[in-house]
């Protein structure tokens, strides 16, 4: 449940409230956008300011000082957008330039889990406790693992599944109204349909009405988890099965679903299929606005044929100094 609106008190608060409202209106959740703004217009109603000026924007951005630069972006990014919907109406209004920004900070590069991983962190969520406020603590952290991994979901996206949502029928998780306002039905695979119907066997003997969530928490087991509280359980669970990488970092809850998506162009491959023809269908699956997006993973897929090829040359190379000329001919 959203937080009740918060009346704004800036001269600029009608700007605001009319701009939030078209976003919406447009699909978009907009509910970090619109507590950066809320906490703009205070900072406006403060010092009393009648509009936004440019002093009052370095003013603002200078009391957000103690966030680290990438997050001090987004909420300048945030403001700048707002400012540019204002001078549709205000050609006169002040427009922060992006160009004094701090720099955008370079994208990490997602942790593509091997099914080495994933098995270890089934283990390790089936050895999780059970709590009094979590009694279905470790079935519901291995589905989690389970649908994070073979059907490409957000976090967000698996928090907010209601039992309503899974058609057993169909084998479909319907998701709805995700990021940029898109809902989508998602295809199971049998492991998952699987992994599905031993929950529901697990969960039998709480109540469990169309509406309560499908990811099980609390004593009665009719609460959702929240997203951060997952995200933080995931983390753990990282940790006790000692996924990392060569270089000793830990996975995020996102690259979950950047290995579902690099491991279904690598399925692809090994059948011996352009891994490209998948990208429609994969954009589909994943809730992207077009296959362009989904075109990315294609990139994270050529270090994984490289070595392939190289081993295939490896393997090769003995044939081909038995034949006449040896490997150069």
């Amino acid at each position: 449940m959203s937080a009740p609106h918060t009346p704004l008190r800036s001269a600029l608060g009608p700007v605001i409230d009319a701009y939030l409202q078209l976003q919406r209106a447009l699909g978009y959740a907009y509910r970090n956008e619109a507590r950066i703004l809320a906490r703009l217009d205070n900072f406006l109603a403060d010092r009393r300011a009648t509009t936004l000026t440019a002093a009052d924007f370095a003013a603002w951005s200078g009391a957000e000082a103690h966030l680290s630069p990438a997050t001090r972006r987004i909420h300048m990014r945030v403001v700048h957008h707002l400012c540019l919907y204002q001078r549709r109406t205000d050609p006169r209004c002040f427009v922060p330039d992006p160009q004094g920004f701090p720099p955008r900070a370079p994208a990490q590069p997602p942790f593509i889990l091997t099914e080495r991983h994933i098995l270890a962190l089934l283990r390790h969520a089936a050895d999780l406790p059970a709590t009094r406020d979590s009694p279905l603590r470790p079935a519901v952290y291995r589905l989690a693992i389970v649908l994070l991994y073979t059907a490409g979901l957000r976090r967000g996206e698996l928090v907010r599944l209601t039992l309503a949502d899974w058609d057993r029928a169909q084998g479909t998780l319907r998701i709805e109204a995700s990021k940029f306002g898109k809902s989508r039905l998602v295809a199971l695979s049998a492991d998952a349909r699987h992994e599905l119907q031993r929950y529901s066997k697990r969960r039998r003997g709480w109540p469990a009405a169309a509406a309560d969530p499908l990811l099980a928490h609390g004593p009665d087991a009719r609460r959702a988890y929240s997203g951060p509280g997952l995200g933080d359980g995931l983390r753990q669970l990282f940790r006790a099965a000692e996924v990392r990488d060569a270089r000793g970092n830990w996975p995020r809850v996102h690259d979950l679903r950047h290995t579902y998506a690099v491991h279904a162009l690598l399925r692809e491959y090994r059948c011996g299929r352009d891994p490209q023809a998948l990208l429609p269908t994969l954009a589909t699956a994943m809730g992207h606005v077009s296959a362009a997006s989904t075109a990315y993973y294609l990139t994270c897929l050529e270090p994984v044929l490289t070595v392939a090829a190289a081993r295939a040359v490896e393997r090769v190379r003995p044939l081909l100094g038995t034949l006449p000329g040896g490997p150069h001919a």
